[in-house]
């Protein structure tokens, strides 16, 4: 049986593509604010994700 591909640099820059025309699509319905609270919770998830991975 062969390997599979590996898409993990496609799924990072779609990632990548999708969260830009969301920020921009929140930006333009409600401000530049938004945008940061938005990126402020974004982070917070992320952060509480990689604390129970590595069960800290």
């Amino acid at each position: 049986m062969r390997e599979a591909p590996n898409y993990t640099n496609a799924a990072l820059v779609m990632g990548l593509v999708n969260l830009i025309w969301v920020l921009g699509l929140i930006w333009v319905a409600w401000g530049l604010p938004a945008v940061l609270v938005t990126g402020l919770v974004l982070n917070l998830l992320i952060n509480k994700l990689a604390e129970r991975r590595l069960g800290s």
